[in-house]
This record gives structure tokens, C-alpha cells and sequence, in this order.
């Protein structure tokens, strides 16, 4: 990578989001995830529901892996063996920006296998919600935000 590519990366920061638009982005990043090939290889014989929340925003929303599919699901859906946590919004588009959670403000709780299958959807969500956050349009050309 570049100097001028990971100067320019360093520099990246969130507009300030609505819940809505908040909600639109990140559903919009889970909708290339499941894009991925990659992504659909590695999950395609898991079957398994996540929890997503941002707790100052009372924000949650569910991510069913199903056999190389993710569906997206506002709110709580089943019974998550996964959940992610994060204490504020802020907290949350720190840790998607700066590839780290800071101390105290993010939470994991799920059997430890079940979160390393997680990890590469995690890691491919936090790229594409860069990606979203950088260039919010959808597929036709219309903004999110």
C-alpha cells in the first residue's frame, strides 16, 4: 500500500449519521458482505444468528448466516448464539474506522468457535461500511444518506 493510500485512510471520518441513517448504511454494507464469494464460501454449511447493538441508540439489528446467505433483520430475530455490542454510536464507527475497538466500549459474548467463524463476516462488514460511509449510494445511483 502507499504512503498516499494509508495517509488518506487514516483521514477518513464518519459523517455525523442519523439512526436512519445509521440503519440504511449498515444494511446496505451487509447486502455487499453477502456479495462476496468469499464470504458465501465460508459460511456455507453454518447456520447461525447474530445479534448487532448500539446500546445509547436502543439499535439493534439481527444477521442470519444461512448456508452462504446473510439476511439482514431490523431488530431482534430468534435466538442470537453471537451478539456484538457497543456501548455508543460513537464507539461503534470508531471501532469500524479505526479497526480496533477502544478499551471498555465494545463487547462480544457468544461461544469462542462460533466467534471465529464470525470474524471474516466482521472483518468483510467493517470494510464495506467504510466503503458505504465513503460512497453512500445504493445500486441505482440513489443516495443512502
Amino acid at each position: 500500500m502507499t504512503s498516499d493510500k494509508q495517509a488518506q485512510e487514516s483521514e477518513i471520518t464518519f459523517p455525523a449519521l442519523s439512526k436512519r441513517g445509521a440503519r440504511r448504511a449498515i444494511q446496505r454494507a451487509f447486502v455487499l458482505v453477502g456479495r462476496e464469494r468469499a464470504i458465501r464460501q465460508h459460511l456455507r454449511e453454518a447456520e447461525l444468528t447474530t445479534l448487532w447493538a448500539i446500546e445509547d441508540w436502543d439499535f439493534e439489528w439481527t444477521v442470519v448466516f444461512d448456508h452462504g446467505r446473510l439476511e439482514f433483520h431490523r431488530g431482534r430475530a430468534g435466538k442470537p448464539r453471537l451478539t456484538y455490542a457497543w456501548r455508543t454510536a460513537d464507539d461503534f464507527f470508531s471501532h469500524i474506522e479505526a479497526r480496533a475497538p477502544g478499551p471498555g466500549t465494545f463487547e462480544c459474548t457468544g461461544d469462542p468457535a462460533v466467534r471465529k467463524l464470525a470474524e471474516p463476516v466482521f472483518a468483510a462488514f467493517a470494510i464495506a461500511l467504510r466503503t458505504v460511509l465513503a460512497n453512500p449510494v445504493d445500486d441505482g445511483g440513489e443516495p443512502l444518506l
